[in-house]
C-alpha cells in the first residue's frame, strides 16, 4: 500500500494543480490516465509475476478511477454552472427584450395617444368650423328678409 501511495503522489499533486486550470487540460489528463490504465492492464496480463505487484497495480488503478470520477464530477459541476450562467444570461436577455418590447409598446401607446389627441384637436377644429359655418349661414340674407 505504501509503495502504491508513494508512486502515485506526484500524479496526485499534478492533478490538484491542473484542476485549477482549464477544463480542456483536465480532459486531456483524463485521456492520458485512461491510456495509462490500459497500459497497466496490458502489463498485468503480460507480466503476472506475483500477486503483490498485481494488487498494487489494481489499487493504483482503483485510486486513479476514483480520482477520474471526482474530476468528471467537477467537470460536470463546472459545466452545470456554465449552463446555469448561460440560462441566467438568456433570462436576462429575455428580460431585457421584454423590457424593450414593453418600452416599445409604451411608446406606441403614447404615439397613439398623441394621435388621438391630435384627432380630437382636429375634430374640435372641425366642430368650430362647423359652428362658424352655421353662424355664417344664420346671418345670410334671403330673398325675403335677413335673418
Amino acid at each position: 500500500m505504501e509503495t502504491a501511495r508513494i508512486a502515485f503522489a506526484p500524479i496526485h499533486l499534478k492533478q490538484q494543480q491542473q484542476q485549477q486550470q482549464q477544463q480542456q487540460q483536465q480532459q486531456q489528463q483524463q485521456q492520458q490516465e485512461q491510456q495509462q490504465q490500459e497500459q497497466q492492464q496490458q502489463q498485468q496480463q503480460q507480466e503476472r509475476r506475483g500477486l503483490k505487484q498485481q494488487q498494487q497495480q489494481e489499487q493504483q488503478q482503483q485510486h486513479k478511477q476514483q480520482q477520474q470520477h471526482q474530476q468528471q464530477h467537477q467537470q460536470q459541476q463546472q459545466q452545470q454552472q456554465h449552463q446555469q450562467q448561460q440560462l441566467q444570461q438568456q433570462q436576462q436577455q429575455q428580460h431585457q427584450q421584454r423590457q424593450q418590447q414593453q418600452q416599445h409598446q409604451q411608446q406606441q401607446q403614447q404615439q397613439q395617444h398623441q394621435q388621438q389627441q391630435q384627432q380630437q384637436h382636429q375634430q374640435q377644429q372641425q366642430h368650430q368650423q362647423q359652428q362658424q359655418q352655421q353662424q355664417q349661414q344664420q346671418h345670410m340674407c334671403y330673398p325675403f328678409r335677413c335673418i
